[in-house]
């Protein structure tokens, strides 16, 4: 704190003008003192003064709570920080903060963007910008979690400031586009330097989100938001008296270790704010019967086949994906929301298919996608207009479907009578929530903003799916949203799963798989494992290798196998039941690196207590990878069979690796304890591995 009273983040003995104000606001009427793309160094957060604070001891977690106050509008804000370690890391924890803002001033406020978080004064050890890596993921529809990587001064290029007395205009962003928060990006990235120091964030919204990095001072700076006017069209009015509370954000800050250590961070924090529930620990095996298999058309006589041998496989969850509720000639596409069960395709009733699954000892569960309502439904006509998303006041139309506000009582209650007869009277205890539409920036209801109606709706939508939960405590809601559109945290601190992807190529889907645990726990990480019985059986063993780090999604006509062949999905439904219960306790860590999207080899590990797992693939070169990358390891090799990895953690460990899966494997693998070092050799490409060293190895 200065003398005029103003708050920053920083460490003792830091410049101070290197430093950003601790909330950052920009309020119609009171803008920038530096115009650009920037949302820092605004007028309202430079005048923001201290007033008090108060910490408090919460189990692991130190929360601090600073209430400063702008003494022109009389806006008070009150910033909670609540400060944490991650397990078993030194010289590494996280910074978890939200902020509340109360119209203490006589006159409304509109608000037009408010950080949740800053922080300046990041360089690399030498006081400079030039060491410092950007990280940032991409995502896209079947493409989720595309992770990428540039020098800091490559997007944030020296300007020279000396010369002109200024700071640039720009800075480097990544933010939401309308109600797929996934959509573009994922809501998390970080800045390292060459000492491996991490600085990691994740915003967690449903809703909008937006951060940016940039230079001030010579320094980098870094700025989270939730949604604002310019990127989500939200705006907020504060009249006298009431209150508005922003999106939560975290900052994890490792000391070295780069982002494997920022990622075990992150997933320690992921788990101590999400809802506590069995299946965090019990993790059942899922089968499914969409991908590559029923693809939205299911019967009963489809199904029954499929049921026992899923049963057979070692699945403990059989869930009917889309069209259970189809018994429209036009398709179903445009007529959703009533979810009942269609008596064509269940001639005898769905209550036939539901009992066979509990007959096999498996937990039914259905396919939903409850925020919409098809426009040729009964629905569309039998709920009121402020049912629906409207802007303009006309009623919001997109795909063939329009779009509940679950603020709305008449909404809430549909989605209420629709989940209690699925689950009290039909004894279904899993949902798949799908959400396949993006439906833009948002509703008005009466004078409010787009975004701030879009916001106040993902609010009411995490205070149904908690209120389903509080009704039914063993029902496990996965969260989907064309895949994993939807992947943030405001979703999964409720919901218990979250699809990755909705990518049908096996082959493709190795980079989604390994990256998933950057945006999920790798218990919440659903990711696909279908094999078929045209397949080989290097083939399915590769899809089946690929989900055993995460949750598995089984799909596939598992009853048209051979005798060879299913026993190949059994022994990795088996594998995954004996290793699932150190899943939840273990941290993500990846030997070369995040995945790029053509890598030809890929791997992904938790380490945890009990040991470390690894999984590596091996896929035939891609065109568009360079030949030198193809054949790179660790090492020098020219051969595109083999593999040098390097495992920190694992040095002077005399307890060698083994193949955990494909239990009959040709891959041979050399371990050097000394360095670390593990060489694989997979003969063929397109295969895969789960190697797993032993309980004398922990953290």
């Amino acid at each position: 704190m200065d003398a005029t009273g103003s708050v920053r983040l920083g460490r003792p003995g830091q410049d101070w003008t290197r430093l950003v104000p601790l909330v950052e606001v920009t309020a119609t009427g009171h803008g920038r003192s530096w115009s650009g793309e920037r949302f820092i160094e605004t007028a309202i957060g430079d005048r923001l003064a201290y007033r008090d604070h108060d910490t408090v001891q919460q189990g692991d977690r130190e929360r601090t709570t600073i209430r400063l106050a702008d003494p022109v509008t009389g806006l008070a804000t009150e910033v909670t920080l609540e400060v944490g370690r991650g397990v078993g890391s030194v010289g590494a924890g996280f910074l978890r903060a939200r902020v509340r803002l109360v119209n203490e001033g006589g006159t409304p406020i509109r608000l037009e963007s408010v950080t949740t978080l800053t922080l300046g004064g990041i360089t690399d050890s030498d006081g400079s910008l030039d060491g410092l890596t950007l990280h940032w993921a991409d995502n896209d529809w079947l493409a989720e979690c595309r992770w990428r990587q540039a020098a800091f001064r490559d997007q944030v290029v020296p300007l020279s400031r000396s010369a002109h007395g200024h700071e640039g205009r720009g800075c480097f962003e990544r933010y939401s586009q309308g109600s797929w928060s996934t959509g573009r990006h994922l809501p998390v990235a970080a800045l390292t330097d060459r000492d491996g120091r991490t600085w990691l964030w994740q915003i967690e919204s449903s809703a909008g989100w937006r951060f940016e990095t940039g230079e001030r001072e010579g320094a980098a700076y870094l700025a989270l938001f939730g949604p604002d006017d310019a990127h989500h069209q939200w705006h907020h009015i504060l009249a006298p008296g009431q209150e508005f509370t922003t999106v939560p954000a975290v900052l994890v800050r490792t000391d070295g270790g780069g982002l494997d250590t920022a990622f075990g961070v992150l997933t320690d924090h992921r788990r101590g704010i999400r809802r506590d529930h069995p299946d965090h620990h019990a993790l059942p095996v899922i089968y499914n019967d969409y991908m590559n298999t029923l693809m939205g058309d299911p019967t009963t006589e489809k199904l029954l086949p499929l049921v026992e041998s899923a049963a057979a496989a070692g699945a403990e969850v059989f869930v009917i994906d889309a069209g259970w509720y189809d018994d429209d000639a036009q398709g179903w596409w445009d007529a959703v929301g009533a979810w009942e069960a269609a008596p064509n395709r269940f001639p005898g009733g769905i209550h036939e298919v539901l009992d066979a699954i509990r007959g096999h000892g498996m937990t039914p569960g259905l396919w939903l996608e409850p925020e919409v309502v098809g426009v040729r439904s009964p629905l569309a006509l039998a709920l009121p207009d402020e049912a629906f998303f409207r802007r303009g006041g006309v009623r919001v139309t997109e795909h063939g479907r329009h779009h509940l506000d679950l603020r709305h009582p008449a909404a809430r209650a549909h989605l209420d009578e629709v989940v209690d007869r699925l689950v009290g009277d039909w004894g279904v205890g899993y949902l798949k929530l799908d959400y396949n539409i993006n439906i833009g920036p948002g509703t008005e209801n009466g004078p409010e903003s787009p975004g701030a109606g879009l916001l106040g709706h993902h609010r009411a939508h995490l205070d149904w799916m908690a209120s389903l939960l509080d009704r039914h405590p063993r029902l496990v809601l996965e969260n989907c949203g064309s895949g994993g559109l939807r992947m943030d945290y405001a979703q999964l601190a409720v919901a218990q799963l979250q699809s990755t992807s909705d990518q049908q190529d096996p082959l493709r889907y190795p980079p989604i798989a390994a990256a998933a645990a950057t945006a999920a726990t790798p218990e919440q990480a659903a990711v696909w494992a279908y094999p078929q019985p045209g397949q080989s059986l290097d083939e399915i063993a590769f899809t089946l290798t690929g989900a055993l780090l995460g949750r598995v999604h089984l799909s596939g006509f598992l009853d048209r196998m051979s005798d060879e062949q299913f026993d190949l999905v059994r022994s990795a439904i088996a594998v995954y039941r004996r290793i699932r219960p150190e899943i939840g306790s273990s941290h993500p860590f990846w030997p070369l690196g995040l995945p790029k999207w053509d890598d030809s080899w890929i791997t992904h590990g938790l380490r945890g207590p009990a040991g470390t797992l690894l999984t590596v693939w091996r896929r035939a070169s891609h065109p568009a990878e360079p030949l030198a990358l193809r054949n790179a390891g660790d090492g020098p090799s020219s051969d595109a069979a083999v593999r040098t990895l390097t495992l920190p953690h694992l040095r002077g460990s005399r307890v060698g690796p083994a193949v955990l899966y494909p239990t009959v494997s040709d891959a041979t693998l050399e371990w050097d304890p000394e360095h670390g070092r593990l060489t694989v050799r997979l003969p063929r490409p397109d295969t895969a591995v789960l190697i797993r060293w032993d309980s004398a190895v922990a953290e």
